[in-house]
């Protein structure tokens, strides 16, 4: 017995000890240095980008394993690990063009940015004198040009200078009759009161005549001091200026209120601005004015608006608008042309793009902005107001972001902006049916942001000389229409190479513009191709629909 208890101890402490040795091992291990293992490769190393795959430059579900172009001849674009954006709904509205093909086409961009919309109203006019400063010199009585002392138009004169001396027998009667009266009132200071009175009326009469035929007051004074009548009158300037008219003639008769002189005063003149239409609107009184005339190149006179003119030219469609401007020496002369700027426009700062950046259809208004290098997505955009070469933007652009502003229309032409821009307004709709036969259902809502599109069908014919293929497909979900036999386009003739009639296929297609289908993508499925079957007729439910 003691020798079996020895011999049962003995195996139970080996035991023991070869857990204790497994435990041990196994914690050492467990805890051995990563360095023992091998060399782990940096983290830090830098590691060449994976490519997937080859995409289509017009945004169009088209993508290819190695480098190609597509019908148009622009490079497909390499797209690497992280540049999928799967799930992201706006990488299908934007379009994609390769750096070099950027650089091509000249494309530049600039930031939308906030600024004072001022805008410049220019309008021609012509100068004209300020009506208010314009003197005529005409007789009230009848008579006879005795002298000229100004004998020349253009002459310029001073205020009070003499022009001319006049005779008239009305003159010389009516001063004779005062110079009496005057003489009168001298000799009655003695009379009666009522004789005094009436002699006074009488001198008053004859002075108030002689007043309003314009008689000067030293004229007047140097008659009732001498009291002889004189024979001639002379007639001065009653402004300063220049002589514009002179119809007066050395010894010519001139009746009553005949004009024989014009005398303007041309250091102040107004310039009448004929303002379009569709600008009157934004010209107000008292707003500053640059004028330029054709005689002072590179020189600008300044002036203001003081009137706007109630009527309109029928003819012209303009309204005349009246600034007054300081004629300083003389330089703008009467009946100059002259162009004449309006700063005009609201103060306040806007957001505001250049005006090439906008494209405008007619129905809607697009803004290309840059996402990132050779992608852009194209914006529709609500516009204001408008200045010099530049429009507020309401609505679809933010404050800092790039825009196209040269060579987007070379971009809408490159990449089939109507495409990248479906999502935007929905589907425009399908081709017109075959003759005698029914119509697809138009895209529902589902197709509206789709760009691309899959379906399963059976080719029942191959042109390659108009690259179209003829397909007898199942439903296609993404735009509910039931299975029918439709012709479509290849997006390239190699799309068309190995298909053969009643091959079964798994293909992509997109709607390039209204009506017209485009297959993208075409591969065998993996049923058995029916080589050699014959025709096979539609199913029941089936339409046949030609795709342009």
């Amino acid at each position: 017995m003691k020798i079996f208890a020895s011999i049962v101890l003995a195996i139970g402490g080996l035991g023991v000890v070869g857990s204790a040795g497994y435990w041990l091992g196994a914690r050492s291990q467990a805890h051995a240095p990563v360095s023992a293992a091998g060399p782990a490769p940096a983290a830090s190393a830098a590691q060449p980008r994976k490519l997937l795959y080859y995409r289509n430059p017009m945004g169009l579900a088209d993508t290819s394993p190695t480098p190609k172009k597509d019908p148009m001849g622009m490079d497909y674009i390499a797209v690497y690990e992280g540049e999928e954006e799967a799930g992201d709904p706006a990488s299908a509205k934007q379009i994609r063009i390769s750096t070099e093909k950027v650089q091509k086409l000249g494309v530049r961009t600039e930031a939308a940015g906030m600024r004072a919309l001022g805008k410049t109203v220019r309008a021609s006019g012509r100068v004209e004198p300020d009506e208010r400063r314009i003197a005529a010199i005409s007789p009230k009585f009848e008579g006879y040009v005795e002298r000229l002392h100004v004998n020349v138009t253009g002459q310029p004169v001073a205020k009070g200078q003499p022009l001319f001396d006049v005779y008239s027998p009305e003159l010389v009667s009516a001063q004779r009759e005062y110079a009496i009266a005057v003489q009168g009132m001298q000799a009655m200071k003695d009379a009666g009161a009522e004789a005094q009175s009436g002699m006074k009326q009488l001198a008053e009469s004859s002075l108030t005549r002689l007043r309003n035929w314009d008689l000067s007051r030293d004229q007047l004074a140097a008659l009732a001091k001498s009291g002889e009548a004189q024979r001639t009158i002379v007639f001065a300037s009653p402004v300063s200026g220049v002589v514009t008219e002179k119809k007066a003639l050395q010894g010519m008769r001139f009746m009553p209120g005949e004009m024989l002189y014009q005398v303007t005063d041309l250091s102040s003149v107004w310039v009448v601005a004929d303002v379009f239409e569709q600008d009157i609107g934004l010209i107000k009184a008292g707003a500053k004015a640059a004028v330029k005339v054709n005689a002072y190149p590179g020189r600008m006179f300044e002036g203001r608006i003081t009137y706007v003119y109630p009527t309109l030219k029928a003819e012209t469609r303009t309204i005349p608008v009246r600034v007054e401007l300081a004629n300083p020496g003389q330089l703008l002369k009467p009946a100059m042309f002259a162009q004449v700027e309006f700063q005009v426009g609201a103060k306040a700062p806007v957001l505001v793009v250049p005006d090439s950046a906008v494209i405008d259809s007619g129905t809607r208004r697009i803004v290309l902005v840059q996402k990132n290098e050779g992608r852009f997505e194209p914006r529709e955009v609500d516009l204001g107001s408008r200045a010099d070469n530049y429009v507020e933007v309401l609505k679809g652009v933010r404050d800092g972001e790039q825009v196209v502003v040269a060579a987007n229309f070379l971009i809408d032409a490159e990449s089939n902006l109507k495409a990248a821009v479906g999502g935007l307004g929905g589907h425009s709709g399908h081709g017109s049916p075959a003759k005698g036969s029914g119509s697809p259902p138009q895209g529902g809502p589902a197709a509206a942001g789709t760009v691309g599109h899959a379906a399963a069908g059976t080719v029942e014919g191959v042109d390659l000389k108009a690259g179209t293929v003829n397909i007898d497909h199942g439903p296609v979900a993404s735009l509910k229409w039931p299975a029918m036999t439709m012709e479509f386009k290849a997006a390239n003739t190699a799309l068309l190479n190995g298909l053969r009639r009643g091959q079964a296929v798994n293909f992509e297609f997109v709607e390039r513009q209204p009506g017209e289908y485009v297959v993208t993508s075409i591969v065998q499925s993996a049923g058995a191709a029916r080589a050699g079957a014959a025709p096979s007729t539609p199913a029941a439910g089936k339409t046949t629909h030609s795709g342009h």
